[in-house]
């Protein structure tokens, strides 16, 4: 057995971890989105935030394979894209801030933006307007800056798209791609970084597997009648995710 996947199992909090993205593939099956905000303040308890965002990226090629196919065809592919492509510009800065600042100052750091997240669209704030292309392109940035420094991907993308009147299945389906494209984009960055950790790769194979077993459960289920059970569902476990992660708690 390969020494680095030893030492994946061995990895401290790894039950935790395991239980923290099984949760994250039901909702992340269900809503579309998800996974990074159930996943990285509970992760961000066990491993250092490098190894975070490296977790959240490898994982999600699991929940790619299971939702990517269906998505495609229903996601406005173009308004996607231009966010994305914004997104990669800006993905390389936040990975350089997140080398730099301190571990903890980056939980809380999280734990705000997750938090924020949540009220802003659990309050009940809508957008009933479509942004433009520069607006589009403002809000891939802030994404690909939040995502590289965080690991948070969506958050941005999130509240734009729960805040707009739109079909909910469209919604899911364009989070899907944007969240998508986001992994390739940070993969492909700290690849290029030399920040692929053997130990790190076979740890995201490992959690790969309750993920990817759940993420199918949770688009089973999935059924746009059901769009008040769609939010209360992410609501509910991304609120826990936020308050299990305070470095309060420690």
């Amino acid at each position: 057995m390969p020494e680095a996947l030893i030492a994946a199992w061995a990895t401290p909090g790894i039950v935790w971890l395991a239980l923290t993205i099984g949760a994250a593939g039901l909702i992340r099956g269900f809503t579309g989105f998800g996974t990074a905000l159930i996943f990285v303040p509970v992760a961000g308890l066990f491993v250092s935030p490098v190894e975070v965002i490296l977790l959240i990226v490898l994982t999600g090629v699991a929940s790619t394979v299971a939702l990517l196919p269906s998505a495609w065809g229903q996601a406005d592919r173009g308004e996607v894209g231009t966010l994305a492509l914004a997104a990669a510009v800006t993905v390389p800065l936040g990975i350089w801030i997140m080398g730099q600042a301190d571990a903890l100052a980056l939980r809380w750091l999280v734990a705000v933006i997750v938090g924020g997240t949540l009220l802003a669209v659990v309050s009940g704030w809508r957008y009933a307007g479509r942004l433009g292309l520069s607006g589009r392109a403002g809000i891939g940035a802030a994404a690909g800056l939040i995502g590289g420094m965080t690991g948070l991907t969506g958050p941005v993308v999130i509240v734009f798209y729960l805040a707009n009147a739109r079909e909910i299945t469209k919604v899911r389906a364009n989070t899907i791609l944007f969240l998508t494209a986001m992994d390739v984009i940070i993969a492909l960055n700290l690849f290029v970084g030399g920040q692929m950790v053997a130990e790190t790769v076979w740890l995201a194979a490992i959690l790969a597997v309750p993920y990817f077993a759940t993420t199918l459960i949770g688009k089973a289920v999935f059924d746009p009648k059901y769009e008040r059970l769609y939010r209360t569902a992410a609501y509910s476990v991304i609120g826990l995710a936020v308050l299990s992660s305070l470095p309060l708690f420690d």
